[in-house]
């Protein structure tokens, strides 16, 4: 047994218990062990444990006995809690009978769900029957991770497919669609033999904006990366969609004929692109080829 409580404590925090009255190991046994593994072992600088946020008091155990033990070593540990995914009751998600929804079951939820939205839109219809399936599962998959990740990771949310599946809105299939356009467009611009050329000053409001917005990607990833709040990324991504859907409604970039301001905005299109992919890509999203 280990105390880890301390005076400045404002509630008190149990002894932690490494081997019961039966002489057996615990969970927090190996949680010692694994942080001396870690620090010993490895010489991990930082670890991180990624785990719900209602183990908060059992890390701080954890974390207080290793470091009063001298396993510790030079090592930081961090415990980034995260809330629970709950069904419409408000209470945390489970099957009809009660259990515990595996992933497994929630993928298939968000594919047939994927598959319902592109029948619905009308999206890759005429595309081969194989195609069609990877596209719903990479739209799926977006649907589950950003309704994950969008919200800040401390939140309980409520699990509702047909809202995270959506293209419309705040959602993952969202921003997919989104980069799906702009490679489309610039596809289309390499069809017509249209070159990217340097990015010039802006000339509308939106324009300003986008480049704006486009600055901003290093900071916000900084905070993420710092908070440990992939929200965000989300937020930002989300945004970003936005702010280019603004601009291309304002500048008919296939179509203008000065030469030099079509380059630009077409390697503006270029740099949103590249933006919106790495971002999802930090979000564990891929884009598909074409929707």
């Amino acid at each position: 047994m280990v105390r880890v409580g301390r005076p400045d404590d404002n509630r008190e925090f149990p002894p932690l218990l490494l081997v019961n009255s039966r002489g057996a190991y615990l969970y927090s046994t190996t949680d010692v062990a694994t942080v001396w593994f870690r620090s010993k072992d490895l010489g991990a600088d930082l670890a991180i444990y990624v785990v719900d946020a209602r183990q908060a008091d059992h890390f701080t155990q954890v974390f207080r006995a290793a470091d009063k033990g001298g396993v510790m070593g030079s090592m930081r540990a961090e415990h980034v809690g995260f809330g629970t995914m709950n069904g419409p009751d408000g209470k945390p998600f489970k099957t009809r009978e009660g259990g515990v929804v595996s992933l497994r079951d929630l993928i298939e939820m968000v594919e047939e769900a994927a598959m319902t939205r592109l029948d619905e839109a009308n999206i890759a219809s005429d595309y081969p029957p194989e195609e069609r399936a990877a596209i719903a599962h990479q739209v799926g998959i977006a649907a589950l991770k950003f309704g994950d990740l969008h919200s800040n990771r401390a939140s309980d949310y409520v699990f509702d497919v047909e809202r995270f599946s959506s293209f419309e809105g705040k959602t993952g299939p969202y921003l997919q669609y989104a980069s799906v356009r702009i490679r489309s467009l610039l596809r289309k611009a390499a069809e017509k033999d249209l070159i990217q050329s340097k990015i010039l000053s802006p000339v509308v409001e939106p324009e300003r904006l986008l480049m704006l917005h486009l600055l901003r990607l290093p900071e916000v990833v900084e905070r993420a990366v710092d908070l440990r709040a992939p929200n965000h990324v989300a937020e930002y991504a989300f945004d970003l969609a936005g702010a280019f859907n603004r601009f291309y409604d304002a500048c008919h970039v296939l179509s203008e004929s000065d030469t030099a301001r079509r380059g630009g905005w077409l390697a503006l299109c270029r740099l949103t692109l590249d933006s919106l992919t790495r971002l999802l890509d930090l979000l564990g999203i891929e884009v598909p080829e074409r929707m």
